[in-house]
């Protein structure tokens, strides 16, 4: 017989403002419809937790542990999410928004992201190696050093992206979306001087 400490806890179309859990470690938790609004989670353990319509808002999840953690239809605006391992999170419920977010150092290593949109984000040095991200859009994106290898980004968007370099011939980018001054991103491993006129 489960013991009461054991028992997952519902919260149900909650608000959680300004709660510090850095460093802490959440269990036995599952959250639906609930809002958090400048909560830090930063370096804590939200292993093996549920986040079903969330919506964080500027909250800290830098370093944050996330292993067989759910996200499903998880919206996060203005967080500050550096070096998470999404690979980690539960593949059965994982979905996702970003906007205004930082998501440096974070990784997506073989993870499905289609149809994920990343609005103003800042994406530097993040991995995107084996990922999905078909149907995606990176609007306004910076996406400095970040890796792109064997990825499928088919019809995936990257008209007002920056700073990205992606080999066409180790990724899946048919159909994807690029404005002719973006194009160089494709073009960096030919080492090429390319020059912009007016």
């Amino acid at each position: 017989m489960m013991s009461e400490s054991d028992e997952t806890v519902t919260h149900e179309d909650k608000i959680f403002t300004n709660i510090n859990y850095a460093e802490k470690r959440l269990a036995n938790r599952e959250f639906i419809s609930c809002e958090f609004v400048n909560c830090d989670f930063s370096k804590s353990d939200l292993s093996h937790n549920d986040f079903m319509n969330c919506h964080f808002k500027q909250c800290n999840f830098s370093l944050t542990i996330v292993t067989g953690t759910g996200f499903k239809d998880a919206v996060f605006t203005g967080c500050k999410i550096l070096g998470i391992d999404f690979s980690k999170c539960n593949k059965f419920l994982f979905s996702f928004r970003f906007e205004q977010s930082h998501l440096d150092y974070s990784t997506f290593y073989g993870t499905k992201l289609r149809k994920t949109s990343f609005t103003d984000c800042s994406l530097k040095e993040t991995d995107f190696e084996e990922a999905d991200l078909t149907s995606g859009i990176f609007d306004n994106c910076d996406l400095s050093g970040a890796t792109f290898v064997r990825s499928i980004l088919e019809k995936t968007d990257f008209r007002t992206a920056r700073n990205f370099s992606l080999d066409p011939a180790v990724n899946k980018i048919k159909q994807a979306k690029f404005s002719a001054l973006n194009l160089a991103g494709l073009l960096y491993q030919f080492n090429l001087d390319i020059e912009y006129e007016g």
